[in-house]
């Protein structure tokens, strides 16, 4: 039985034609989301129901290690009842863990982060580098000494008896643990550049303002203090916030769009017309690759 796996850039419609999907065929959604793991905040990450979502509080240090072998079980258990596992992704490294058995790097040690953060702080970019170089060289040769998380990350695997660079050669190999196909939601740029600035609007009438609020008075990790929107919500006036959430989402958007063209044996379609259509291409696609069950 064929998984399905679905990606896109934010505002592409991942989750209504998803639903659709599921409406046609016997399926279930897994979320493939960094950051709709989170309870909490459900209008921000505007999460949809499926596996995967809200499963940790906003105080919990999420990580993609972690994340992966919850999502091996949720995909096998739907694919046991006969059913089809559609994996819903906007973060692309999550969606590959998903789909696929990566050698992925351990969680920090408790504290560590923070204190590699502080030594490159410190010491400068430069020393935290030859630090690095000292102890993963194969690491530094493909890290920027500016580049701080990565320099961060790597000498948190470097202590670990990791290296940062295996990632490098297999992140993007073609093999899957389940036969996959995998479709990419195409929308010209300027259709969702209108989408986003739509949405955020609409976040704005669905409360987000208040559920800001309510995250930030609580513990919360350094993982899901990076939610796109928790700074310009809670420090900005509403117009302003608005206008700056738009901007920073487009340009999320275009990351995103880049990773499509870097996913494996990545099937695009037209999604810019009715989810319905879209969501019949889909399963006619994915029944030409293996036969999918009819309801």
């Amino acid at each position: 039985m064929t998984v399905i796996g679905i990606f896109g850039p934010t505002a592409s419609g991942k989750s209504r034609v998803s639903a659709a999907i599921a409406q046609r065929i016997p399926a279930e959604l897994v979320s493939a989301d960094a950051m709709q793991v989170y309870e909490g905040l459900p209008v921000l990450t505007n999460q949809s129901p499926g596996h995967l979502t809200a499963i940790w509080p906003l105080g919990h240090e999420a990580s993609v290690g972690a994340y992966a072998p919850l999502a091996h079980a949720a995909i096998d258990e739907i694919l046991a009842a006969g059913k089809t596992p559609v994996v819903v992704g906007g973060t692309g490294l999550y969606l590959r863990a998903a789909l696929a058995e990566l050698a992925l790097p351990p969680a920090p040690r408790e504290g560590a982060r923070a204190r590699w953060e502080a030594f490159y702080d410190a010491e400068g970019a430069e020393a935290a580098h030859g630090h690095l170089l000292s102890l993963d060289p194969a690491a530094a040769s493909a890290v920027h000494a500016n580049d701080r998380r990565r320099v961060v990350r790597a000498l948190e695997l470097a202590e670990a008896g990791r290296s940062l660079a295996p990632e490098q050669d297999t992140l993007w190999a073609e093999e899957t643990r389940h036969p996959t196909v995998v479709f990419g939601l195409d929308v010209p740029p300027l259709v969702l550049e209108e989408r986003i600035e739509q949405r955020t609007r609409a976040m704005f009438e669905q409360g987000v303002e208040q559920e800001v609020e309510r995250a930030l008075a609580g513990p919360i990790s350094v993982t899901a203090r990076k939610t796109m929107g928790l700074d310009e919500i809670s420090g900005l006036p509403r117009e302003e916030a608005i206008a700056a959430l738009v901007v920073r989402t487009r340009r999320y958007a275009a990351y995103q769009r880049k990773w499509m063209r870097r996913i494996p044996g990545l099937v695009m379609v037209d999604a810019n017309r009715p989810e319905g259509e879209i969501a019949d291409d889909i399963v006619d696609l994915a029944r030409a690759r293996e036969r999918l069950p009819r309801r």
